[in-house]
């Protein structure tokens, strides 16, 4: 990766102070956890599909306290504006003149909370912001503080009211997941932290907003070797070419699969990718990209080939 010792022990140990942070407040996500710190260090933005009550809440703002970042929560409904959400001017008549006051996205950790909630119009505001790091209003485009990290959410079991999401809007979330329900007895350890409180509220920041910008950096380092590279290639093209399959994954979606293993080889404190790596979060990266034909299940899909695409390419006989 090109860094010092130092630096790469000082990465190790920053990771490990974020997660330990992160598990002080969510009880029993370990994976969940991981998935939400890959989408982070890739530079990416994560989209949580799950029923109301389970922690994504508190997760985002978890997140946001542990890296002393600004959080900022948008509950999505129809008769939201994108100006909500972007924010917008107004008149100053002392100043006599036009002010621009900032919307959710001018934070470091944005929830949009039930975004198949808000409107197509409303929802199309997110696509700049998470793609471009601005917003644009009345010509000018002003950028957003950096880290700029998105989490929605949407119940996947609720339709009654809701817009869903595009698939240019879906494909602009690196990876998608679901937290679920904890188990009996990860529900009576969270019953017991929350007697006292809110841990959420009591988290005190264990890295900086630059710490998370130079890790998100370093993790543009890790080398993927070209047979991973061209792993990656066959399984997204593999969901072009397949029967069962109406729409595949896009090459944006395998740009973000390549981002996503890097950032969990990082997380792992290695400095090369391994196929199991990209085995590991392809459900999570790619599943959200397609459409299966027949309403089949996606991640169902995504499973198969992995089973079908070999690691490595077949030779010529």
């Amino acid at each position: 990766m090109g860094e010092s010792a130092p630096t790469l022990e000082r990465y190790k140990q920053e990771l490990q102070a974020l997660q330990d942070n992160l598990h002080r407040a969510i009880v029993g996500k370990d994976d969940a956890i991981r998935l939400v710190l890959v989408a982070l260090l890739g530079g990416g933005h994560a989209l949580l599909e799950d029923v109301p009550g389970v922690g994504k809440t508190l997760l985002a703002k978890s997140l946001a306290r542990s890296i002393d970042g600004k959080f900022q929560r948008l509950q999505c409904t129809p008769d939201l504006l994108p100006g909500d959400v972007t924010g917008t001017n107004i008149w100053n008549p002392q100043q006599g003149r036009f002010e621009f006051v900032p919307g959710p996205a001018f934070g470091n950790v944005l929830l949009a909370d039930e975004i198949n909630r808000a409107t197509p119009r409303t929802q199309a505001a997110l696509l700049e912001v998470m793609e471009e790091r601005q917003v644009t209003l009345d010509g000018i485009s002003r950028p957003v503080p950096e880290p700029f990290f998105a989490i929605a959410t949407q119940n996947p079991i609720e339709y009654q009211g809701t817009f869903p999401l595009p698939e240019a809007q879906m494909d602009r979330f690196a990876l998608s997941f679901s937290l679920g329900y904890p188990s009996e007895e990860e529900e009576l350890h969270m019953l017991q932290r929350h007697q006292a409180g809110t841990i959420a509220d009591d988290l005190q920041p264990c890295i900086s907003l630059e710490s998370v910008r130079q890790l998100q950096r370093a993790c543009r380092q890790v080398q993927v070797s070209a047979a991973v590279q061209d792993y990656i290639l066959r399984l997204v093209r593999s969901t072009r070419n397949d029967d069962e399959i109406t729409l595949g994954v896009s090459p944006r979606g395998a740009v973000a699969m390549l981002r996503s293993v890097q950032a969990l080889a990082f997380l792992d404190s290695r400095d090369y990718v391994l196929p199991d790596d990209v085995k590991q979060l392809a459900p999570a990266v790619l599943s959200h990209r397609l459409i299966p034909a027949g309403g089949k299940n996606a991640r169902l899909a995504i499973e198969r080939l992995l089973q079908t695409v070999p690691i490595d390419r077949p030779t010529a006989s």
